[in-house]
């Protein structure tokens, strides 16, 4: 799963983009400010809590997966546990960030097997609820992000949340989470990814020019490049786009393609499905120099 928007403006997130980006294998599972729970409780694998509620069965495990992909600070998150159990969570978060992509069902049995063995350690229930969003899975993505908000404290992934309420045919909380509090902490690419579902959400209930100014921000300055870039300016031709403003799409479809320098989005191909034949929206063109047309 990439970061392109399907056919209803949804699209499918790596992870966290604010705080301390902290991933198994390449793949985002930490929050700013994540950390477990040292409360008085039992710890999650010192026995009490298997002899309570036995575990599901897991998934096997490679013999060969390297747990040092793990990011030394999610190892840290882990030293709340028994050597043996630590370990064995580690493996499950390294194959969850392993497989999310393309096996996203499989990388959820490994992120549940997780949180049966440490479901008291955000960092655990962040990944598990990253997990089942790539697998669809929008109601446990949500109650694992919400756990792990809860312990972890900080603005969570508040993207991903409203990302998971436009899918379960909430538009409106989504909107709710993006005037929360916590959204007013975001910064940088988190803010703008909020936004992005923000705009969407806008969409579901039919304020498709809503969903234009939304997007219309000094971020979106077609002399960026990267990732982040490509994303925004993909959100906002697919927003002229059903807003009925072919043209203006078509040039916004063309810059995204620009910005787009590992090739995440479809975006060349989007413009070229709708006739792009002239220049696009790269030649310095800015937000400003775009005003008088978003008013037509």
């Amino acid at each position: 799963m990439g970061n392109t928007p399907d056919s209803s403006g949804r699209r499918s997130f790596d992870g966290p983009r604010g705080g301390r980006d902290r991933s198994t294998s390449g793949r985002p599972t930490g929050s700013g400010g994540a950390r477990h729970d040292r409360g008085a409780r039992p710890r999650p694998g010192s026995g009490s809590d298997e002899r309570r509620t036995p575990r599901p069965p897991e998934p096997p495990l490679p013999e060969d997966v390297d747990v040092k992909l793990l990011d030394p600070d999610v190892r840290r998150d882990l030293l709340s546990l028994d050597k043996s159990n630590a370990e064995k969570v580690a493996m499950h978060l390294v194959m969850a960030g392993t497989l999310v992509d393309e096996d996203p069902e499989r990388a959820l049995l490994h992120a549940r097997a997780a949180r049966g063995r440490a479901g008291r350690v955000a960092v655990v229930r962040e990944a598990a609820g990253i997990a089942a969003y790539h697998a669809g899975e929008w109601a446990e993505a949500i109650a694992e992000l919400r756990a792990a908000r809860r312990m972890a404290g900080g603005p969570g992934l508040v993207a991903v949340l409203a990302d998971c309420e436009r899918a379960l045919g909430r538009p409106e909380r989504a909107l709710e989470l993006a005037r929360s509090d916590e959204a007013r902490q975001l910064t940088g690419e988190a803010a703008e990814e909020l936004r992005i579902v923000a705009a969407g959400a806008r969409r579901d209930l039919g304020q498709l020019d809503a969903a234009v100014v939304m997007l219309q921000t000094p971020e979106l300055d077609p002399t960026r490049t990267g990732s982040a870039a490509a994303r925004l300016f993909y959100a906002y031709a697919d927003a002229l786009l059903a807003a009925g403003r072919t043209d203006d799409a078509i040039r916004w479809f063309m810059q995204a393609a620009t910005a787009d320098e590992d090739g995440e989005t479809d975006a060349e191909d989007r413009a070229a499905a709708l006739g792009a034949g002239g220049e696009g929206a790269g030649s310095g063109e800015k937000i400003g120099d775009l005003e008088g047309d978003e008013d037509q």
